[in-house]
């Protein structure tokens, strides 16, 4: 046992008892028994191999803890309600790491993460270069958002239902900017369906998009999962619309190659752990 013989053993032992001054085995009888000297002792060297684990239970907890600051950089309409969420939930497991973010437009987002100001950046409709990694985080459905007294609301309260996309017709419309990809993926969901809309009025963020449907500017079609705080505050309302679903992939992208350290390599587990949440 232990690649040690009996004889080395019972010479170790004797040795120790030489030392100590006390017999620790009764060698009188048979098999050998522990003495009270002896049995104290091995009290003693259980206590030490019991603090010797605690000890590297300890170090090990000390190694496995996640420190430092991960920088984020997000488009605004990832939300703030739900990185809110998000940034409790990575205290939480990571009490002694911090999360710094920042909400930026789109190309500043690319820009943060391409200068390595940001370790990670939240992104829509995710594109890949010489430099930035993308990796898929979630696909979010698009939904026709109309303010709550609208005719198409009304129209589909009625049919309790959804609404052909032929129902846009003409109707004053809400756009993004022409260079966002979004823009190119609304128009394309249009152009299929054969709609032609009113553009009132294009702007180059989801929040002052869904403000004019408020104002009742026009419609919009918009990310549903952006819309729950405007649900439940009942300032809009939200209508699926017929045939093939809009969707709105969303992408974490960084630098290629990149070393993250802890904490980022922790938010980013964090965001693809609960990507579908």
């Amino acid at each position: 046992m232990n690649e040690l013989s009996q004889s080395a053993a019972s010479q170790m032992v004797q040795d120790l008892e030489s030392s100590l001054g006390v017999a620790l085995l009764d060698r009188s009888t048979r098999p050998l028994s522990v003495t009270a000297a002896g049995q104290i002792y091995l009290e003693y060297c259980r206590d030490i191999l019991g603090r010797r684990d605690e000890l590297l239970a300890a170090l090990g907890n000390i190694k496995q803890t996640v420190e430092g600051t991960a920088r984020v950089a997000s488009i605004y309409s990832i939300g703030f309600s739900e990185m809110v969420q998000i940034e409790k939930e990575f205290a939480r497991r990571h009490p002694d790491a911090q999360l710094e973010v920042q909400y930026l437009r789109m190309e500043r987002v690319y820009e943060a993460v391409t200068e390595d100001r940001a370790d990670l950046g939240l992104v829509s409709f995710p594109e890949a270069s010489r430099v930035i990694q993308a990796i898929p985080w979630r696909r979010e459905e698009m939904v026709l958002a109309t303010a709550p007294d609208h005719a198409l609301a009304r129209k589909a309260a009625a049919i309790q239902g959804t609404l052909p996309p032929r129902e846009l017709q003409h109707a004053d419309f809400i756009g993004f900017d022409e260079e966002l990809p979004i823009r190119r993926a609304i128009d394309a969901f249009l152009k299929k369906n054969g709609v032609e809309v009113n553009l009132a009025m294009q702007f180059d963020n989801l929040q002052m998009v869904k403000e004019a449907v408020v104002q009742r500017v026009g419609v919009s079609i918009l990310p549903a999962r952006a819309l729950r705080e405007d649900i439940r505050q009942k300032r809009l309302v939200t209508i699926r619309l017929a045939g093939a679903a809009l969707y709105r992939p969303l992408g974490i992208i960084h630098r290629k190659k990149k070393r993250f350290h802890q904490a980022a390599q922790a938010f980013l587990n964090l965001l693809l752990a609960d990507g579908g949440a």
